[in-house]
């Protein structure tokens, strides 16, 4: 059973940074694609980075130039490093795995900034 658990979020500042962490541990093959949603309250989820494997990275349009998406194959983690946070920013932060097999979720990170 594969299990994604995501940490680093929390209360910031305008103008602020954040580093999330995604850790994820199990039987893990056959990955497509992994990376980082986000959902604002009463907003639908939507992608902020997308990584495929054999490919490069995409962002969304709003946090290009502000947020970094890394992984660590050995430790079986990814990372989301945000800079430059805005109050448009709030919202929970869900890490994902694509494999052959199904998609895993983590169960999310709450991203608040505000003066």
């Amino acid at each position: 059973q594969v299990q994604l658990v995501e940490s680093g979020g929390g209360l910031v500042q305008p103008g602020g940074s954040l580093r999330l962490s995604c850790a994820a541990s199990g039987s893990i093959s056959s990955i497509n694609n992994m990376g980082w949603y986000r959902q604002a309250p009463g907003k639908q989820r939507d992608m902020v980075a997308s990584f495929a494997v054999g490919g490069g990275t995409q962002y969304a349009d709003s946090v290009k130039g502000r947020f970094t998406f890394s992984r660590d194959n050995a430790k079986n983690a990814m990372y989301l490093q945000m800079n430059s946070l805005q109050p448009e920013d709030t919202a929970v932060y869900y890490c994902y795995l694509d494999t052959v097999r199904r998609e895993y979720w983590g169960q999310g990170t709450l991203v608040t900034v505000s003066p």
